[in-house]
């Protein structure tokens, strides 16, 4: 698995958790449907589910390019330019 920084946005990008700190969260895929500095939300089955970035490492689908919070923890403008 090969971990990277992502300049991109990630709003309306399908994604899956691979690994987080609370085993609840593994598993859940869906799309982001917002970005915080500090969080992601995303929309499962109709319903929102709000995600610590400094907690997950997820998979972008259908590429599949893994990316951990940690690395993308900040605002998603700031990430952006670089």
């Amino acid at each position: 698995m090969k971990i990277k920084i992502f300049p991109f946005e990630l709003i309306g990008k399908e994604i899956c958790i691979v690994e987080s700190t609370n085993k609840f969260n593994q598993g859940i895929c869906g799309k982001v449907v917002d970005e915080t500095k500090s969080t992601l939300v995303i929309e499962q089955d109709g319903k929102m589910k709000r995600l610590l970035k400094n907690n997950i490492t997820f998979k972008l689908s259908p590429k599949g390019t893994i990316i951990s919070g940690k690395e993308i923890n900040r605002r998603p403008e700031e990430r952006i330019k670089g």
